[in-house]
């Protein structure tokens, strides 16, 4: 059935950009942003904030519906969600992911969005973006020289001793992406993760998908799936 331009307004100015929809648009507030002068200050691990769980009202799950009914998954992703996943769709910062279906949703300071295993707090992903007026990943330089700069010296804290474990580039819908699996090591803590590096809309993108170093062997493959679903969109 054809919508008319009013409908789909009336849409848009009774919801926000961002709704919680499971196998659909999920899509929590815009988080406000400071906009920074370099990629490696912005860039670094913030410590970890108390959870703040957002309960939904009653009336966004039914606009929500409603919105789901508009603007199917299925329209954003060619491909099917795999099963125990959700989607999260940022229309309006421009990306995309899969996340585990028994993950809620929690505030981490610095990030755009972030999710965590009920349970398991550590197991988690967030997604943060920084300006830039570079234009494609490869403008960082070679992933050979950029990735290691980043987990030694940006994700890894003084006193953790960072193991890169592999590092890949890929193409995707002709945007290039750069990926590592990597460890960071400390005294009293060990974190095994995935990076996601990629550029646009005016942007550098970083998605992180980790769990505790004891875990990774368990979840590693569940977690790849969250890394490799990472999409810059277009705005």
């Amino acid at each position: 059935m054809a919508l008319s331009s009013l409908s789909l307004g009336w849409v848009s100015t009774t919801i926000s950009n961002k709704l919680d929809l499971p196998h659909s648009i999920d899509v929590p507030r815009f988080a406000a942003f400071t906009s920074c002068n370099s990629i490696s200050a912005c860039s670094r691990e913030t410590a970890f904030d108390e959870e703040s769980h957002l309960e939904r009202r009653s009336l966004l799950l039914g606009v929500g519906l409603l919105a789901a009914n508009l603007f199917p998954a299925s329209s954003l992703h060619a491909e099917e969600i795999p099963a125990n996943y959700k989607a999260f769709v940022d229309l309006s910062d421009g990306y995309s992911y899969y996340y585990p279906l028994d993950w809620r949703e929690f505030e981490f300071r610095g990030h755009d969005s972030a999710f965590k295993d009920r349970y398991l707090q550590l197991q988690n992903v967030r997604v943060s973006f920084i300006p830039t007026d570079k234009r494609d990943i490869h403008d960082l330089g070679p992933m050979e020289e950029v990735v290691p700069n980043l987990v030694k010296n940006v994700y890894a804290a003084p006193n953790q001793i960072a193991t890169i474990l592999d590092m890949q580039e890929k193409v995707v819908d002709g945007k290039n992406y750069y990926t590592v699996e990597y460890e960071l090591t400390s005294a009293n803590f060990s974190r095994a993760s995935f990076v996601i590096l990629a550029i646009g809309n005016g942007r550098f993108y970083t998605l992180n998908v980790g769990a505790n170093e004891r875990r990774w062997k368990r979840v590693r493959n569940k977690l790849k799936v969250v890394a490799d679903s990472f999409k810059v969109l277009d705005m």
